[in-house]
């Protein structure tokens, strides 16, 4: 814990920069993350005489009362701070962030298995209980017309429905009126409505994949705008929402005559796509970028219908620059089965392409380009889950709770997991790289030999001036100048 005179200078020191700046407790713990378009003016409004009594939410006068010391990481723009500043919640998983992202702004569906008819219901409190939880959704309007038209579609009860038991133990579930109305089969067994459950769930999983993607659209179109605050709040929902759907949990299956199990999945996944035996092995592509920068590549691979973690493989796009989706998917494909035929290794049984026509035949293009005969090849289009297939084929759309769907899903979505992770990774690294560019006199050949002889800015930071000279290019002036450049706010 840091003295009250100390941590005053050390406000005062701070730059009128863009940056993240990240709130320690008196054990040191980071309890808060955020980013400031300048830092000298954002940090030191939180040690304003006062500023816990005059702030309205309790969360936020006790996070004030809990600041014992703080860091700060100084980067060029405010897009770079809003970046950054996603990552370190991410990594840190600070509890103030948690509190703030969880906040009961956004509407939640809570579905209860243990209920012998499961409803839908619309909550804004997620608790720990066995319940699955779908959200949270930031449009709330499109989501209630969305449970209406779920109810048409798989005949299951919202949080209104009335559904009588009937001597026999079926029930019914809608009134004669909403019987006509719905044009589903009104009396059913417990076993039977669990199922509709299932594909309304699996529905809703879906329309929740397609609601993130629009999300991450308005996020990327808010930092371009420069509507930061906006951004950052869009970004809190896109986390959360991520996290939702990453934890989901499937109802037990109550009928025996469904397939249960990896195995029966990847069988039922070879009747669907006509293989000459189950998929054991499957690779799935996904290219990752953010308007064209930092584009990235991922390639996972499942055996038996689980992660072969060990065989994940990612890509840095080599042949071009700039934005072509099509072109850096031939590309990771050409390169991923060019080495597996130089390794004399067997390729998959299914290869899976994150994407529609244009990126399945682009995958196709490679396999042309090495003069080799493709595996099994399909594409995966999100908007509708729809499998795309290299030849005459019609597009394919499985129901949403086939099994074998299942597994396409999670294949495809850990693709994209992975992909983007990495390109996290590279904008971290970028954002804490660029700030050489600020040192005057360090061009392009210096500021390489520094990252290659110490391997990354953190490394650099922790060196000594006499370490720095050591460095080719580096006297002992510019090595002591570059030294104190570097820990100028420390």
């Amino acid at each position: 814990m840091i003295e009250p005179v100390k941590l005053k200078e050390k406000v005062r020191r701070l730059p009128d920069r863009p940056g993240v700046y990240l709130m320690k407790d008196r054990l040191g713990r980071i309890i808060y993350v955020g980013k400031a378009r300048s830092l000298k003016k954002r940090v030191s409004s939180y040690f304003q005489r006062g500023r816990a009594a005059r702030v309205e939410q309790p969360k936020i006068r006790a996070l004030i009362d809990l600041i014992a010391d703080f860091d700060t990481v100084e980067v060029k723009s405010e897009p770079e701070a809003l970046l950054l500043e996603g990552k370190l919640i991410k990594q840190w998983r600070p509890r103030y962030n948690t509190d703030f992202t969880d906040d009961k702004r956004f509407l939640l569906v809570r579905v209860d298995p243990g209920e012998e008819l499961p409803r839908f219901r619309l909550t804004r409190l997620k608790k720990e209980d066995r319940s699955r939880y779908f959200g949270p959704f930031a449009h709330s309007g499109l989501l209630r017309k969305t449970l209406a038209q779920m109810r048409r579609q798989f005949g299951i009860l919202l949080a209104d429905g009335t559904a009588q038991k009937l001597p026999d133990g079926t029930w019914r579930l809608y009134d004669d009126v909403r019987e006509e109305l719905y044009g589903t089969e009104n009396i059913v067994t417990p076993g039977a409505y669990r199922l509709r459950v299932e594909e309304a769930c699996a529905f809703l999983e879906g329309k929740s994949r397609e609601w993130l993607e629009t999300l991450r659209g308005e996020m990327a179109s808010a930092a371009t705008k420069q509507e930061f605050e906006k951004a950052a709040g869009l970004r809190d929902v896109v986390f959360a929402l991520e996290k939702t759907l990453a934890k989901t949990r499937h109802f037990e299956r109550l009928d025996p005559t469904r397939p249960a199990g990896d195995a029966d999945a990847l069988e039922a996944l070879q009747v669907a796509l006509h293989l000459a035996a189950p998929p054991r092995t499957m690779e799935c592509f996904d290219i990752s970028h953010i308007s064209g920068t930092f584009v990235v590549a991922s390639m996972v691979r499942f055996a038996d219908g689980r992660p072969d973690k060990d065989n994940y493989r990612r890509f840095q796009i080599k042949s071009f620059i700039g934005n072509d989706d099509f072109r850096a998917m031939e590309e990771v494909v050409g390169r991923r089965y060019r080495r597996l035929a130089a390794e004399r290794k067997p390729v998959p049984d299914l290869v899976v392409i994150d994407g529609g026509r244009g990126q399945i035949g682009a995958a196709l293009k490679a396999f042309v380009g090495l003069d080799a005969m493709p595996p099994a090849l399909i594409g995966l289009a999100k908007e509708h889950e729809t499998v795309i297939f290299p030849d005459d084929r019609a597009p394919l759309n499985l129901p949403l709770s086939h099994p074998g769907l299942h597994v396409l899903q999670r294949l495809r979505d850990e693709a994209h997991r992975f992909a983007n992770t990495y390109n996290a990774d590279l904008r971290s690294r970028k954002i804490r790289e660029s700030v050489l560019d600020d040192f005057p006199g360090l061009g392009p050949v210096r500021r390489a030999a520094l990252l290659a002889h110490f391997g990354s800015i953190e490394k650099l930071r922790a060196a000594s001036a006499g370490e720095i000279a050591e460095v080719g290019g580096f006297g002992a002036k510019l090595a002591a100048e570059l030294h104190g450049f570097l820990h100028h706010d420390a």
